[in-house]
């Protein structure tokens, strides 16, 4: 049994969910793709970030990051 997608506020967005569903289109199939896209390209550019800043900016935004872990683990 499929699940029903939940219905979409904005309007263009709406008519094109329903487009895909009298189509048959299936909504996972695109999701997927796209997630996909999105993971490689994060693999990509994270390596080419770390080569373009200096140690010492790696180090600024790293003990920032890890403020902001331990703040949420606070809250």
């Amino acid at each position: 049994m499929t699940k029903t997608p939940k219905r979409p506020r904005d309007p263009s967005q709406l008519a094109k969910l329903m487009v895909d569903i009298a189509t048959g289109e299936d909504q996972q199939v695109v999701r997927t793709a796209a997630e996909a896209k999105a993971a490689k390209a994060g693999s990509a550019g994270g390596p080419a970030r770390a080569r373009a800043l200096t140690p010492k900016q790696r180090s600024e935004i790293a003990s920032i990051a890890a403020q902001a872990r331990w703040k949420k683990a606070t809250d």
